[in-house]
């Protein structure tokens, strides 16, 4: 039977000797507590920025032998940095800030864990306690404020509290669904004396993620599966944070299902299975969006039926039944409604759906599944993904990413932005393993892709980490250039630098009449290049490379991935009129994707 997520203190006992661990029992300040409990959970790397609340924490981090403190220049840079370190490893990542200011900048990042149930823990100083509600200096309550979008939230203001709400917080972000979790910290808790003392038992009564399926439900799932003649299993992210996606390769084998990844999941079954129809959804495949609309069967694993994915909601899969498992209860039957609900890690539901389905083929045999491979195969072949040559001379965006991909190959690591780049880079690239995909999907967060590059490159150092970003997105967060040049983190940036919004001025040509109301960002295009994207990367301390010429995209990829000793960036001239399809429209339903432009499929003359 697979084992439930570690407790902190059993993560403590595998990775630091008895010599090692803690000395119970000794008196300490706040703030040396804070950063022996970082140490006794396992903590490798916290990203953050000292300020006045914080600051005691500071001092006793410096003496650390087992935490590395990466100073990063923008506290929402240092929270998606711990949230790249968590895509990518599958670990809790850490970011610290000071309060006010400094904890309000990690909201986004917080929100964007939320949405995407990535495990992190955010530790914020808060001003003392005696000026708690008093509209002190740098005061806000950054508990009361992100409430809403962390798993749990805690006040410390007794120095005693500090090590029992470090441990919970750990074991609450990496357990159950995973997400973030808040760690709020009066400067008075960190500045008073208080007895260190690691638990070695969490005592929390209303928390008890359930992991182990019902088994009545897994024959039901079982049954339907085995009897389906359009079964597809939606693979949601879930599947990735739960570390089940070598169990679900057995599963597809087994079933013979067509699958679709979401765009979190991207990775969680290669894309050279055959079963495998990519992405579903507004900028999926047509393969994979038809057959989610002709399915008999959909077994959702670890998928949030988004609006992204099923369009018109109230059109979506209408001929199909519906299995959903997910760990956490309330997303199930929340936007679809299921006829087999299925409640538990997802490494055990499909370690005991397996042998349930296997015995119901023995039962009854194996489904007929010819004449659905067929009509999946006649649409894969009918409308492959594609694109159209640029007319004006500029990069096609599609080719760089398509190039990149092939050259830095599916060992690499790509973190994105979001917007176009963002999509092509999940069409484009083919991705053979789980981890390797890092991007914003449900909060869509511009400014993701060069910190998030940066985490997943301390925490995976020996990978090839490139950051797919647009020079919108870029121009949010590329002062962490600064933070990857100093601390020795050589990432590489692919700058897929259309001069525009690309997305919206996508949807602005599509729907806005072609009036490109504030898109414009004058970074090529003929224009000013404000700013210079290679003299920017120069004045970081990188390398800085411009491609405007087909025959130089891939020269310029293999120059970056020589030098690994300074971060890379790469500004690609590409095209404004390159768009990203095909495309569902929001709110329309998914029979109405569009292949290209003006180009739908004929569903009748297919069914």
């Amino acid at each position: 039977m697979v084992q439930p997520n570690p407790t902190p203190a059993q993560v403590a006992a595998r990775t630091t000797s008895r010599a090692e661990r803690p000395v119970v029992g000794e008196e300490v300040s706040g703030a040396e507590s804070i950063v022996r409990s970082l140490e006794s959970v396992g903590a490798e790397v916290v990203f953050g920025i000292p300020g006045g609340a914080i600051l005691p924490a500071y001092d006793p981090l410096m003496d650390s032998k087992k935490l590395r403190h990466i100073l990063v220049r923008h506290e929402q840079g240092g929270g998606h940095a711990a949230q790249g370190y968590a895509h990518a490893t599958g670990k809790v990542g850490v970011t610290m800030a000071t309060s006010g200011p400094g904890a309000t900048n990690l909201v986004t990042p917080i929100a964007d864990a939320h949405m995407d149930s990535v495990p992190m823990v955010a530790i914020t100083g808060q001003v003392a306690e005696s000026l708690i509600g008093t509209d002190g200096f740098q005061e806000a309550d950054i508990v009361g404020i992100t409430m809403p979008i962390t798993k749990h939230s805690y006040l410390v203001t007794d120095p005693d509290e500090i090590p029992r709400t470090i441990a919970e917080a750990f074991h609450i972000a990496s357990t159950g669904r995973p997400g973030p979790v808040l760690v709020d910290i009066a400067k008075s808790a960190m500045t008073a004396r208080t007895t260190f003392s690691w638990p070695q038992e969490l005592a929390l009564p209303g928390y008890h993620p359930v992991t182990k399926p019902h088994a009545k439900q897994i024959r039901e799932a079982a049954k339907l599966l085995a009897a389906a003649r359009r079964p597809v299993l939606y693979v949601g992210g879930g599947v990735v944070r739960a570390g089940a996606s070598e169990a679900l390769r057995t599963l597809v084998d087994t079933s013979g299902a067509a699958v679709v990844t979401t765009l979190t999941a991207r990775g969680a079954v290669p894309d050279s299975h055959p079963q495998h129809l990519g992405m579903p959804g507004m900028h999926g495949t047509v393969p994979a969006v038809a057959a989610l609309q002709k399915a008999d069967l959909v077994v959702a694993l670890g998928a949030r039926f988004d609006d992204r994915v099923t369009g018109r909601l109230s059109s979506f899969a209408p001929h199909a039944a519906v299995v959903h498992a997910d760990i956490d209860p309330a997303e199930i039957g929340k936007n679809r409604e299921v006829d087999v609900p299925i409640v538990g890690d997802l490494r055990e539901v499909i370690a005991d759906l397996v042998p349930a389905l296997e015995a119901e083929h023995a039962r009854v045999g194996k489904p007929d599944l010819a004449a659905w491979w067929h009509q999946l195969d006649t649409w894969r072949e009918t409308y492959p993904l594609g694109f159209s040559p640029t007319g004006d001379g500029h990069l096609a965006p599609q080719h760089v990413i398509s190039r990149l991909g092939a050259l830095a190959g599916p060992d690499a690591i790509y973190a994105a932005g979001v917007g176009q780049h963002q999509m092509w880079a999940a069409q484009f690239i083919r991705y053979e393993r789980p981890r390797t995909w890092l991007n914003s999907a449900g909060l869509g967060t511009m400014g993701f892709a060069v910190p998030a590059a940066m985490g997943a490159k301390v925490g995976e150092p020996d990978r090839e980490v490139w950051a797919i970003d647009g020079d919108g997105c870029f121009q949010m967060t590329n002062q962490e250039l600064a933070t990857c040049a100093i601390n020795d983190i050589p990432i590489k940036v692919a700058l897929i630098n259309n001069s525009s919004l690309g997305m919206v001025r996508q949807w602005q040509t599509l729907f806005y009449d072609e009036r490109y109301s504030n898109t414009d960002l004058h970074t090529g295009h003929g224009t000013a290049r404000i700013p210079d994207f290679v003299k920017l990367a120069d004045a970081y301390g990188c390398e800085g490379i411009r491609v405007e010429r087909e025959n130089e995209v891939d020269a310029a990829i293999k120059r970056a991935q020589e030098i690994d000793d300074r971060p890379v960036v790469i500004d690609f001239q590409v095209s404004r009129d390159a768009m990203v399809w095909p495309m569902v429209a929001a709110g329309v339903p998914n029979d109405d994707i569009q292949y290209a432009r003006g180009i739908s499929p004929a569903w009748d003359r297919e069914d």
